[in-house]
């Protein structure tokens, strides 16, 4: 058997053990609530990270299975203008302070529209715990500054089908790049063969880079939770913005009043024309025709 057939098989062998493997992986984690502890998800992922549990070696007996959830929260505050761009940096200064590894900002702007109106946004990633602190404490912050929680939002999307999945094909192709280089080195072949056999094995090697790019990915975001938060301006009844209506209008008021004097004079020169024709029109009915029709009149017994 040359070396071409004996990777068709081995391919085709981990083809077959990686479907039964994602549909086993439920079988052998353990039970933890959504979203489980980094703690958890380890004593879980060790059983498929070492290869127990396989033919020869009973799993223990798991009481569930293990979900990852990945969270996104968001938060909406209506603060005093003043307070808006303190308390966004002051949020900024939480999560620095808390590291990269807790808590990272992702993006974060301000807008100042006018001395009266401004509006913030902040998103960045953190831990469930750090999050519930922020949520748990964000409330009575909003009430020291004088201002109040417009809205609150939670969704949550389930990554455990697309996490185990995504783990049990890696752990396929690893195990056929382990294969295809034992074949390099007990099955030289001939030249052919051997360029076959090294394309494959690149190709291999790029698939184990993006599945370890993507579970990464997916780990991280059940890790570290999204969380949004938006601040806009809580308007001052009698601030200078409330009352900026009544100064325009007091201030434009002989330019309205000339706009208007100009509108009723180009009305009346349009019109003036039309006014002098149907004047001369009633004039000769009044004067000329309407005489003569009551004379042709019979007169009445």
């Amino acid at each position: 058997m040359n070396i071409r057939h004996l990777l068709a098989a081995a391919a085709s062998a981990l083809t077959l053990a990686a479907c039964g493997g994602s549909g086993g992986g439920y079988e052998e984690s353990s039970a933890v609530m959504a979203p489980p502890p980094p703690e958890a998800m380890k004593m879980a992922e060790a059983p498929m990270a070492d290869g127990s549990g396989g033919e020869g070696e009973a799993a223990p007996e798991a009481p569930g299975a293990v979900q990852y959830i990945a969270y996104s929260h968001s938060i909406g505050m209506r603060l005093p203008v003043k307070s808006i761009e303190p308390t966004m940096l002051g949020h900024v200064a939480a999560c620095n302070a808390a590291g990269p590894a807790v808590c990272v900002v992702t993006n974060s702007s301000l807008n100042a529209y006018s001395e009266d109106q401004a509006s913030a946004q902040l998103y960045l990633r953190a831990t469930p715990a750090w999050i519930d602190t922020f949520l748990g404490g964000v409330e009575a912050e909003a009430e020291a500054a004088k201002g109040e929680i417009t809205s609150r939002q939670t969704t949550a999307e389930d990554l455990t089908v697309t996490i185990i999945d995504t783990d049990a094909r890696l752990k396929a192709q690893t195990v056929l790049q382990a294969r295809i280089e034992e074949l390099l080195e007990d099955r030289p072949g001939n030249l052919g063969e051997l360029l076959e056999t090294q394309r494959e094995l690149a190709r291999v090697n790029g698939e184990i880079d993006s599945l370890t790019s993507s579970l990464a990915a997916l780990r991280q975001r059940v890790d570290m939770s999204q969380l949004s938060v938006s601040y806009e301006t809580k308007v001052n009844p009698v601030s200078g913005g409330t009352l900026s209506p009544l100064s325009d209008a007091f201030g434009n008021f002989f330019y309205n009043l000339s706009g208007a004097v100009a509108a009723v004079i180009t009305a009346f020169a349009v019109g003036l024309p039309w006014l002098l024709l149907i004047g001369a029109l009633l004039w000769i009915w009044l004067r000329l025709i309407w005489p003569r029709i009551r004379r042709k009149k019979p007169p009445v017994a």
